[in-house]
């Protein structure tokens, strides 16, 4: 078993699902997830099973920003950005298999799951009665699962990685409470790309 730590720029999103006829909204016309970067940093546990089968456990925390923009038709298209800013305790769990070492290169796929807690989530927040002022509030917990590759390189006294992750939220986050903004959605989830670096001895 042995120890490292990581670093990531995250590219946080939303997959949404429109609300059953959308179509009765009448002023709104389009609800899109718009992408913001943010970054991680964790600490590394893996355990060998094989010479080429290892068990990889990455606790670590996520500052992320995503935005959600609804367009209304008035006299001119009115735009409306809700802006939802989270912090992430991520627990994640990767089964990583590894290619066969060369001179000091070697290549590897993981895959596995995990659960992810966001701090500064306000699920409890009593929303406006302003639209204007309204927010959309999600669930605090979610699960997810995720898919990754990396590269990595032997040097004298540590290996280091580049590692390309995407993960996927498998709970419906969405907080339904009779605003335009949740009413307008059927189920959110998450979905972040993470390009990270890691360390290990």
């Amino acid at each position: 078993m042995h120890f490292g730590f990581t670093l990531g720029v995250n590219r946080a999103n939303f997959i949404i699902h429109p609300a059953p006829h959308f179509e009765r909204f009448d002023t709104l016309k389009s609800v899109e997830s718009l992408p913001k970067y943010g970054f991680n940093l964790g600490i590394i546990s893996e355990l060998m099973l094989h010479q080429y089968v290892t068990l990889r456990f990455i606790p670590n925390l996520s500052f992320a920003e995503r935005n959600l923009q609804y367009s209304f038709e008035g006299f001119d298209t009115i735009v409306r950005t809700k802006t939802i800013e989270s912090t992430f305790l991520n627990f994640p769990l990767d089964l990583k298999l590894r290619s066969k070492r060369v001179n000091n290169f070697g290549a590897y796929i993981l895959a596995g799951g995990g659960y992810t807690l966001d701090l500064a989530s306000k699920r409890n927040t009593v929303n406006s009665t302003d639209p204007k002022d309204q927010i959309v509030k999600l669930q605090r917990d979610d699960f997810f699962y995720e898919l990754g590759a990396g590269a990595e390189f032997y040097l004298e006294y540590f290996k280091f990685a580049i590692e390309g992750k995407l993960s996927i939220g498998t709970k419906n986050l969405l907080i339904k409470d009779n605003t335009i903004y949740s009413n307008s959605i059927d189920k959110l989830n998450s979905k972040v790309f993470l390009i990270s670096i890691t360390f290990e001895g």
